[in-house]
């Protein structure tokens, strides 16, 4: 680590140790991705020492990426937190061949425990992955799926509460077993609930978490958590919901170290808003035109499928791929709706399709050569339908900007996102803001709001959630 970085480590809490101000959340990245993989390595060349991973990110292929990378460098090199209690893919097949205790099932192919028999399987399998004899920091990972299954079955109250952190505390006494046997070094909680009002039912409380700490040990090793922060959802910051204190305040009192997520993803305007520019100053902001442009070389690639082998196209459309895209895009409101629908609607008969046509037409060479300059083209399309989405929300991201500097935010030519990034790591009481960076420009672009002082990151977030808003 270069010690031109040095100055801006700053401590995690009560734990020792010494992060940067911006870690490197690995949501979405995982092993064999050549592009994640160089993003992973440009943020520990520019000094970051912070990895945020989970179990349940890509389904342990999160963490075989940054045990893959991370072997690569000296040891301590980077402090690296995951995260466990998911109950899906690989854990889902497992816990229907093994029975776990205490297990929520939220949903058919979600379910969630934090129970030790279950997160001795977790712990056993994210030290392989990352390549690790001792983990860092633990964190028990949205462990408030407890409480949102009580209250979307109606039967929420202190009672559920009560059960609620006592399996916080019984995870608890796990960990701190594993901190003796040396197999992490500190703990915590991950919960999107810690910055809901305590009015919410299914709020969850870091004040209660300590509590049930000490209830464990005089000398816990309960001293990291994570929640989301940003322009929109600035509960940690302002609201205090914690014995008369905020989230943010509670912490600091507390030597808790605080890792904010979502910093650049914002629940508002009833859906998912991006914190950040699409288009540069003077650039076309995108049309059905540019649309059709990027479809292009994909309808006809299409178009000579069907003469060759008079093949039924995917989608359940009579114009193929390219025009069933044509129409879905324009529905699509924002990056994370795509996301969502990408996977159901698109990959998901595309796959079913390609088998078919395998089994049917997989000893043609002209099959197998059409199927290999789809495989190479597919991924460049998507690519360019998700920056004409995100591209589409410019004027968006312009009123932020100017709400930005309407509440006091200095004009300097930064991004969008370096504004939003530096104001959160101004905050007091922040250890490190998580950024999903899956590309090294992302990378390159976040660093841009590292360093500096100054910055009334406070009272820009609160006079910025005062100003009135458009209704998008």
């Amino acid at each position: 680590m270069g010690t031109s970085q040095a100055p801006l480590l700053r401590p995690l809490g009560g734990t020792g140790l010494q992060c940067h101000p911006l870690g490197f959340g690995c949501y979405r990245v995982m092993e064999g991705n050549a592009t994640h993989e160089a993003a992973l390595r440009e943020y520990l060349h520019r000094g970051g020492n912070l990895i945020d991973t989970s179990a349940n990110y890509g389904d342990g292929r999160s963490e075989l990426m940054v045990g893959n990378i991370l072997k690569e460098y000296p040891e301590g090199q980077a402090i690296v937190v995951t995260k466990g209690g998911y109950i899906q893919g690989q854990n889902l097949t497992l816990a229907r061949k093994r029975t776990f205790p205490e297990v929520v099932q939220y949903d058919e192919d979600l379910w969630h425990s934090i129970h030790p028999e279950f997160l001795e399987t977790q712990l056993r399998r994210s030290a392989q992955r990352l390549r690790r004899n001792t983990l860092d920091v633990y964190l028990l990972h949205n462990p408030e799926y407890y409480l949102e299954d009580a209250a979307r079955r109606g039967t929420i109250g202190e009672k559920q509460h009560r059960e609620f952190y006592r399996r916080i505390r019984e995870a608890f006494g796990f960990l701190e077993e594993k901190v003796r046997a040396g197999e992490i070094c500190w703990y915590g909680v991950s919960s999107n609930n810690f910055v809901k009002p305590s009015s919410d039912p299914t709020a969850t409380s870091i004040e209660r978490c300590w509590q049930a700490a000490e209830s464990v040990s005089q000398r816990h090793h309960f001293r990291v958590v994570q929640l989301p922060l940003n322009l929109y959802e600035s509960g940690g910051a302002l609201q205090a919901s914690h014995g008369g204190r905020t989230a943010l305040e509670f912490c600091r009192e507390h030597g808790i170290g605080v890792l904010v997520n979502r910093p650049l993803n914002a629940f508002a305007f009833g859906g998912m808003v991006r914190l950040a520019d699409f288009l540069k100053p003077g650039q076309t902001p995108p049309d059905r035109q540019s649309l059709r442009a990027a479809l292009s070389g994909l309808r006809a690639l299409e178009e000579a499928l069907h003469q060759r082998f008079e093949i039924p196209v995917p989608c359940g459309t009579p114009g193929g791929i390219a025009e069933y895209l044509e129409h879905l895009v324009p529905q699509v409101s924002s990056v994370a709706h795509w996301e969502q629908v990408l996977y159901p609607y698109l990959i998901q008969p595309l796959e079913r399709w390609a088998t078919e046509c395998q089994q049917l037409y997989g000893q043609h060479a002209e099959w197998r050569q059409w199927w290999t300059q789809f495989a190479e083209m597919f991924p460049a399309v998507l690519e360019k339908i998700r920056w004409h989405i995100a591209a589409s929300r410019q004027s968006l991201s312009d009123e932020i900007r100017a709400r930005l500097r309407q509440a006091g935010y200095p004009a300097d030519g930064e991004t969008l996102s370096q504004m939003a990034l530096r104001l959160l790591t101004q905050l007091e009481g922040v250890s490190s803001v998580l950024v999903g960076m899956r590309r090294p420009e992302y990378v390159a672009d976040a660093f841009g709001a590292a360093g500096g002082s100054g910055l009334d990151g406070l009272g820009i977030l609160s006079r910025f959630g005062a100003l009135p808003s458009r209704n998008s």
